[in-house]
């Protein structure tokens, strides 16, 4: 793995260019190009803010505690983050059988392609990240939230949530490309996970619940679990995961990636043979 890394490293420059002519290709025909990015995730967010903050907001405000007050931002915050996840996985899902021409005649390691995917998402992330910041100061003047220490949970959630994405876009793109069927059972994942992750509603809604002990601890084994909960916490500090919920989702998070790079190695000679 050590050796692939390097490889990688190498090669950044055609990782580069990838990224480039993917968001280029996507946005090419579009009138508002990147502001697609930024106009779905605060589409979703205003209906999911007109059922639970409006229609059913004397129920979300008991869980949301200091958060009831700026919910939209608590919304958009996590949207934002799983806009990156969702689109990551779906994409990376179809990156080598998708560029089968390309994979085939250069002369760059095949991690590219799905990290390729990847990082384009971020880019997409990362373009959003300004109006982020509008709203939550706009929340902050209006006095509903407090800038503080919890701010440096950005980067932590970043880094986490990359590691993870590459390590399942490294072994969805390989184990795709032999079963077809997994860019089809991936749409119905991509919509269970945004229920099974704390996005639109608080971590303490599934504690208090009546589910079974059993059924808790296999939610918060899900590594998005404690991802979101970074993300949420960069303006509500008693978001922040505990230190058994960190810890769980960082090796989580490194084990996929590992997993997924051993993956991709192992199946790269029967992935090219099939493409």
């Amino acid at each position: 793995m050590t050796s692939g890394v390097g490889a990688l490293w190498s090669h950044r420059n055609a990782l580069r260019i990838l990224v480039k002519r993917d968001l280029a290709v996507k946005y090419q025909q579009s009138v508002l190009g990147y502001l697609w990015s930024l106009i779905e995730p605060l589409g979703m967010g205003a209906i999911y803010f007109f059922v639970f903050g409006v229609l059913y907001s004397r129920d979300t405000g008991r869980y949301l505690g200091e958060a009831a007050d700026s919910y939209p931002l608590f919304l958009i915050t996590g949207i934002f983050a799983w806009m990156w996840t969702s689109s990551a996985l779906s994409e990376a899902t179809n990156a080598l059988t998708g560029q089968a021409r390309l994979i085939t005649t250069m002369n760059v390691p095949r991690q590219v392609f799905p990290i390729g995917r990847v990082t384009g998402r971020f880019a997409e992330y990362a373009a959003g990240l300004p109006i982020l910041v509008a709203i939550a100061v706009a929340f902050a003047l209006a006095g509903r939230i407090e800038f503080g220490w919890s701010l440096l949970s950005l980067p932590l959630a970043v880094l986490v949530q990359g590691v993870l994405l590459i390590g399942l876009a490294l072994l969805l793109s390989a184990f795709n490309v032999l079963m077809r069927d997994i860019e089809r059972f991936m749409r119905l994942v991509i919509r269970v996970l945004f229920y099974a992750s704390p996005i639109i509603y608080p971590l303490a809604l599934v504690r208090d619940s009546d589910l079974p002990g059993w059924v808790k601890l296999g939610y918060e084994l899900n590594p998005l679990v404690g991802i979101f909960q970074l993300h949420h916490a960069i303006w509500y500090p008693d978001e922040f995961p505990s230190a058994r919920l960190l810890a769980t989702t960082i090796a989580g998070s490194v084990l996929v990636l590992v997993v997924g790079w051993w993956a991709f190695r192992r199946l790269e000679p029967a992935v090219l043979k099939e493409l």
